[in-house]
């Protein structure tokens, strides 16, 4: 069978509607949450103003119904499991509090519930956009070839031993081997490699990877359902579902909370009752102690520090994704860091240009030969050589008769010579070698690595220092590519070329040896890494959909010193976390005890746990100061 297919007509690229996120008012949690929201606003200054009770009353039956309905009807539901949850109890002290004219205050608690569920709903609609975006990446049909027929199948009909024509410009319809062609395959989504890859018969190739040059015949050695890409769909929901026992821990503790306040609050009701209080005296002492044993405060003593920690933080260009994310950041002591994209900028530059003793040729006039045939390539070392010369303010010839073989590089006529700039086959090291020949007579080198992060070095010093152990590269990359980075960087634990699963193995390892590890990456092939590890931060500006969605959070400027910057201010916000439930529960203790053993008066109870609510907010807010990043 001939190898020869360039005839074989270009198709015009596909371009995919851009993905489908969830909006935010498109979750009915976020519309009631935001009607709550502002019927409380628009009832608030008319209360506090000495307003009449018509004018504001019915706003705050619209915060209450709006943020209360749905929360009262899970816990019914839940009651109807013989399980109790604090939705429920919030909704009950609401109840309560309005029942004895403390309107104001259960309302407050309904919008901060009615928020805090509209959030949690967001992130489950967000992760689920990930993961469906990434399988947009693998291409819904496939050239399958038999004998001498051509046809187009979905490649979900895909079968192992099928063979595949792949032209330039598609995508790898399943993992497999080249038994026909030569092409480059960018393979970055995959692999995190800067280049692409040439691709020659016996060579690997993956599922949802992009055919730059020449046709290939592909033969399917694994079964589309069971593809990397499709792997790594199966990595990130396992991983995420490992979060999933804090959440559990927390909903039991919930559990046990709700049940003992309201067994308290009924036997604080009744026990007096049956020695024969009076009964107006026993409800108005039970809903004093709902009020005062109320988590408000409790609430508060975590959300304003991680939320202000947050609103800091993006400020300066880091955009931490919720108040569990922040909080993680700060809990982490060892840190695994990607190569590509991460450490360094993932695109290719000139690095050396070396002339060959008598070629007449300078640095100069090596490089400008170089750029003048390359000029027409639209190849990403192709764009790196013309960039360099532009750098050094060369004048390149026009070139004429430019042609393009995959694998072997570009020819063109400057100036009435033939030039020919190719890879060359052995690379040098972690470089990417050039040749470039004139006439058929070789006449230099040029040498090209992928661009280091100017902040990447102190980045990684910062982050060893801040976690106390050193911080471990992991990379599909070659070794010699990642041994460059790593000497750059100073980092001594290196592990080159991992696919996927293998950086996901790697941060495990970590993590089973008792470490809670940050992982920094930003192709699709971290997405895995990012979710199983403790925390992930996703470098933004070329970060895939899917990190970017994973991750905890996003440095958008990619500045890599940002990220030992947010870890100091995430410790910092736990530490005030920890100081706000002391206050909190101090308050709580002591206003709980007063009501049950002398006598609290309902107007000193609502101010001890107002002012309590007040006093942790307060506290909290100190961490949008410049100080608090600067400090960090």
């Amino acid at each position: 069978m001939s190898t020869t297919l360039a005839p074989t007509p270009v198709p015009a690229p596909v371009h995919r509607a851009p993905r489908s996120r969830t909006r935010v008012l498109a979750l009915p949690e976020a519309r009631w949450a935001l009607a709550s929201l502002v019927a409380f606003l628009l009832a608030l200054p008319l209360d506090l103003g000495g307003a009449p009770a018509w004018s504001y009353g019915p706003l705050y039956a619209v915060a209450y119904a709006a943020g209360g309905w749905e929360p009262a009807r899970e816990g019914l539901r839940a009651l109807r499991e013989k399980t109790l949850d604090v939705d429920l109890l919030m909704i009950v002290a609401a109840l309560g509090a309005a029942s004895i004219g403390q309107v104001l205050d259960g309302a407050l608690l309904i919008v901060i519930f009615a928020t805090s569920g509209a959030l949690e709903a967001l992130a489950t609609a967000r992760t689920a956009d990930s993961v469906r975006g990434l399988l947009d990446l693998a291409p819904t049909t496939a050239t399958r070839v038999r004998g001498d027929r051509e046809e187009t199948v979905p490649t979900a009909d895909l079968a192992v031993g099928d063979l595949l024509l792949v032209r330039p410009g598609e995508r790898i319809g399943a993992d497999g081997s080249v038994v026909d062609g030569a092409g480059e395959v960018d393979q970055a989504t995959i692999t995190g490699e800067s280049l692409p890859v040439l691709k020659r018969p016996g060579d690997d190739v993956f599922a949802g990877t992009l055919n730059g040059t020449g046709a290939l015949r592909v033969r399917v050695e694994r079964d589309p359902a069971d593809s990397v890409i499709a792997r790594i769909v199966t990595l990130v929901e396992e991983a995420s579902r490992t979060k999933a026992p804090t959440q559990l821990f927390i909903e039991k503790i919930e559990q046990r909370y709700a049940v003992g306040v309201v067994a308290a609050t009924l036997a604080v009701f009744g026990i007096p009752l049956a020695f024969g209080a009076d009964l107006t005296d026993a409800l108005l002492r039970a809903m004093t102690f709902m009020i005062v044993a109320s988590p408000c405060a409790v609430v508060l003593a975590t959300m304003p520090p991680l939320l202000s920690a947050i609103a800091n933080a993006g400020r300066h260009g880091v955009l931490v994704k919720s108040a569990v994310a922040m909080e993680r950041l700060g809990e982490i002591d060892a840190v695994a860091l990607d190569k590509t994209g991460t450490l360094t900028e993932g695109t290719p530059e000139v690095t050396a240009v070396r002339p060959l003793p008598g070629s007449g040729l300078d640095e100069d006039a090596l490089l400008a030969l170089a750029a003048a045939a390359e000029h027409p390539s639209e190849h990403p070392l192709a764009r790196a050589i013309v960039t360099a010369a532009r750098a050094r303010g060369l004048r390149t010839a026009p070139a004429e008769d430019f042609t393009a073989t995959p694998g072997l590089g570009v020819t063109a006529v400057v100036d009435g010579h033939e030039v020919h700039v190719g890879r060359a086959q052995q690379p040098e090291g972690a470089e990417t070698t050039v040749r470039v020949t004139r006439d058929g007579t070789p006449v230099g080198t040029l040498a090209l690595t992928d661009r280091l992060r100017a902040d990447a070095a102190p980045a990684a010093a910062a982050l060893s220092a801040l976690t106390g152990t050193a911080a471990t590269l992991l990379t599909g990359d070659n070794a010699p590519a990642a041994a460059r980075v790593a000497t750059a960087t100073g980092i001594t634990d290196v592990r080159a070329d991992l696919l996927p699963e293998g950086k996901v193995e790697a941060v495990r390892g970590l993590e089973r040896a008792g470490r809670k590890v940050l992982f920094v990456g930003d192709g699709v092939n971290d997405a895995p890494a990012l979710a199983a590890a403790h925390a992930g931060v996703a470098m933004g500006r070329a970060g895939s959909d899917l990190a970017l969605e994973t991750a905890d959070a996003i440095v958008v400027r990619d500045e890599l010193a940002a990220v030992p910057a947010v870890v100091r201010l995430s410790r910092r916000a736990r530490r005030l976390v920890l100081q706000n439930l002391v206050i909190a529960g101090t308050f709580i203790t002591v206003l709980v005890l007063w009501d049950l053993i002398g006598h609290l008066p309902l107007p000193l109870g609502v101010a001890g746990h107002e002012g309590s609510t007040v006093l942790v907010g307060l506290n909290g807010l100190r961490l949008l100061r410049e100080s608090a990043w600067r400090s960090g």
